[in-house]
């Protein structure tokens, strides 16, 4: 039996992440001016939903800094240790943030909770002042990751932070003017749990992806069987076996797979053609393929439970 191992790669089809360095520095410097006049007032108007939003928008500074370091690290060329590079710093980022955000989750339950006890005196119209100039902060900062959101989980990640404290934002100010209105307390740590849950479903994707993809799971996306038959209709393919797809980084793709080609080598151009393929239908550009000639030979990773 012949075993050959060729690999079908088109290089000017890599998805390399497009470089959001400047919007980075500029979200992480628009949210940490925020952060200190949000928590000053925050102390100030003693309002723990302003203080939960300001320690929020920390967190997100923290998380824009773990992103935009993830980003960073996946440019690195291949070295002999690292033969893909660090492309799945990105990925780590990405489960970073979501770890990161759900500890802030946590910390503002505690906080809401303790205030139902004793509710305090909020300065209300203060509270929906910040909470104002923070809906442009977070909006102008999610405009910042609006072109990249599709195609990169950590980019992903960044733009619904931001996008998501808008609206926290917004939810604050209608508070504080209720507060305002009424002085009725509880107002603002029933707005902090509100807050939390918002956290909590934007998180919850984040979390859920960015594990699959540190497990190697199938992208989402990515029809793992939709992948297999088109495999098999390539010409002289009589079987498939041993496919494997994952993530190599937030924003690339890998597949191998073994191909069952009883008439032999199909040659270069056929390798060219099958990635060409697997790229325009299923965004996969980096794919290897091991061409099997002897059908009749047991491949001892043929069976679907084997790796």
């Amino acid at each position: 039996m012949s075993h050959d191992h060729a690999h079908g790669h088109d290089h000017s089809h890599t998805h390399a992440p497009a470089s959001f360095d400047r919007a980075f520095a500029i979200g992480i410097a628009l949210n940490i001016g925020f952060v200190a006049i949000e928590a000053g007032y925050g102390f100030l108007a003693d309002s723990v939903a302003l203080l939960a939003d300001a320690g929020h928008n920390l967190s997100d500074v923290l998380g824009l800094a773990i992103a935009w370091g993830g980003a960073a690290l996946a440019k690195a060329p291949p070295s002999k240790r690292f033969t893909y590079g660090l492309r799945g710093s990105s990925i780590l980022a990405a489960l970073a943030n979501a770890v990161l955000l759900l500890v802030a989750l946590g910390a503002i339950v505690l906080e809401a909770i303790q205030r139902f006890a004793d509710p305090p005196h909020v300065a209300g119209a203060t509270v929906s002042i910040v909470a104002a100039v923070g809906i442009l902060v977070n909006g102008a900062t999610a405009l910042l990751f609006v072109q990249g959101r599709k195609g990169d989980i950590n980019i992903r990640g960044a733009f619904l932070h931001m996008l998501a404290d808008a609206a926290v934002s917004a939810g604050v100010v209608v508070a504080g003017l209720v507060i305002w209105r009424t002085g009725i307390g509880w107002i603002d740590p029933v707005t902090s749990l509100v807050i939390a849950v918002v956290i909590f479903w934007q998180t919850w994707g984040l979390l859920r992806e960015s594990v699959e993809m540190s497990l190697a799971a199938v992208p989402r996306g990515v029809d793992y069987d939709a992948v297999g038959v088109a495999l098999g209709d390539l010409p002289g393919v009589a079987a498939t076996h041993d496919l494997h797809i994952w993530s190599m980084s937030t924003t690339e793709t890998v597949l191998t797979a073994h191909l069952v080609m009883p008439a032999g080598h199909p040659g270069d151009s056929f390798l060219a053609d099958a990635q060409a393929m697997l790229h325009t239908r299923f965004g996969i550009a980096h794919a290897t393929l091991q061409i099997e000639i002897d059908s009749d030979r047991f491949c001892a990773h043929a069976p679907a439970d084997a790796v």
